[in-house]
């Protein structure tokens, strides 16, 4: 199939929504469909365009057998609500001429990973035009986090913004989300059951797994070996709690055998700078390569994912999927019920959000047992190899589209069978492909 992916992240971003994204577009591409993704230059979590590229020239590339068109944005040194608002619009401005170009290509799905929802219409129109399926990704539910987080605070705002969120989201012909609990709220937006997909996020556990050996970046950090380290890696955001972890940090300065490790950039990154200045168990590191994240994970005794109680929901950490696959314990800081709480209790220690005592003390308690630490790091580890495969997502994502097209009450039936021929018939031909000897070592890796 022709398959167009239009979002405004995308790699070489390292974490988040991007990282996912350009998985996607590759896992697709390998299985023989033909990918177009419409994003904007790198720039997250830094808030900073990347090295390379520019922040107001359109650009064409080809990466992994993708092929890119990047639309020029408007981006914030310091985000705030509304400038992440404009940041947002001017990524839907901008990418609209190269979405309009699409269409002579005729694709044969459109897919809009959300945020930012702003693209909606563009992306509907595309799909209506061409005659291609409208499908809709959900990463966060940014209407809904930009209101509870704080960020935007207007009641008529909220109840216009949900108003304009609830008709877009009607108008998709499938709507996905990572986690149960996320595709359930499409539902209460108004979205129809049928139309309703879970798609979870998904790690490469060739990729990510258990080290028999001490991290290099204890070495490189001088950290001892009998230290207990924290880790944290990812962005630091609003939404993700972190300054509840540097409380927890200051609380626990006394304690000679733990060292904080807080890996990342973002918007609350100097915050963090000031909360734990002059604390010598506390490290800070950018974010590394992507060819250097097993050996990061790896550098955890513990690691930490801390989540605002108001942010339930609304998202799913993204970061989750390698904390597990590392095989290390995991503490997480989410409510009873919620998506985050369900997937970490069976195999974790969960505290309540926003409660940096209660962090404190089961960091305190697994720091001091060696053993459960071990068998909830195994227990992560074998979940991600049952539960978090990348291959049992595209394949739900491809029959779930297979089935909207046969399903199309604007076609002519002649033409909806014809269709439907088409995809059986490509994806039939990726199969043949992929059981034949792989031309080149990247066609060889695993996916």
């Amino acid at each position: 199939m022709k398959i167009l992916i239009y979002g405004i992240n995308y790699a070489p971003e390292l974490t988040g929504t991007g990282k996912y994204t350009a998985e996607m577009a590759v896992l697709l591409a390998r299985r023989g469909h033909e990918v177009r993704v419409v994003c904007a230059p790198p720039y997250y979590p830094e808030w900073r365009v990347t090295a390379g590229y520019a922040a107001w020239r359109y650009q064409r590339e080809m990466r992994d057998g993708v092929s890119l068109w990047r639309a020029p944005l408007w981006v914030p040194s310091r985000p705030s609500g509304l400038k992440r608002m404009v940041h947002l619009a001017s990524f839907a401005l901008s990418s609209f001429p190269l979405i309009a170009w699409q269409a002579v290509w005729r694709p044969d799905a459109v897919m809009l990973i959300a945020p930012t929802l702003m693209c909606a219409p563009a992306a509907l129109t595309l799909a209506r035009v061409t005659g291609a399926r409208a499908w809709l990704h959900i990463q966060d539910y940014e209407v809904d986090a930009a209101f509870e987080l704080g960020l935007l605070k207007s009641s008529l705002g909220a109840r216009f913004a949900r108003w304009i969120e609830s008709a877009l989201l009607r108008r998709f012909d499938a709507v996905s989300s990572i986690t149960r609990q996320m595709s359930a709220r499409a539902a209460a937006k108004g979205v129809a059951p049928s139309r309703i997909v879970c798609l979870p996020n998904w790690v490469d556990v060739s990729a990510i797994f258990p080290l028999s050996r001490a991290s290099d970046y204890r070495r490189e950090l001088g950290i001892p070996a009998g230290q207990k380290v924290v880790l944290y890696s990812g962005n630091m955001g609003a939404k993700q709690g972190i300054e509840t972890l540097a409380d927890a940090a200051v609380m626990l300065a006394e304690r000679t055998d733990l060292t904080f490790v807080f890996c990342g950039s973002g918007a609350a990154r100097e915050s963090l700078l000031e909360r734990c200045a002059g604390l010598s168990n506390c490290i800070f590191m950018p974010l590394q390569p992507t060819e250097r994240l097993n050996e990061l994970l790896n550098l955890a005794d513990i690691h930490v994912l801390p989540q605002r109680g108001d942010a339930a929901d609304l998202v799913m950490p993204s970061k989750l999927t390698g904390m597990f696959a590392s095989g290390r314990a995991t503490v997480a800081m989410a409510r009873r019920g919620t998506a985050l709480y369900e997937a970490v209790a069976p195999r974790g220690v969960v505290v309540p959000p926003d409660k940096a005592k209660a962090l404190a003390a089961a960091l305190i308690m697994l720091a001091g047992d060696a053993e459960r630490r071990a068998a909830l790091g195994k227990a992560a580890r074998s979940y991600a190899e049952r539960a978090l495969s990348p291959d049992a997502t595209i394949r739900t994502f491809e029959e779930r589209l297979g089935g909207v097209m046969r399903v199309r009450e604007d076609a002519p039936r002649g033409r909806v069978k014809a269709e439907v021929s088409f995809f059986n018939a490509r994806h039939s031909t990726a199969a043949a492909r992929r059981r034949r000897k792989p031309a080149t070592a990247e066609e060889a890796a695993p996916d």
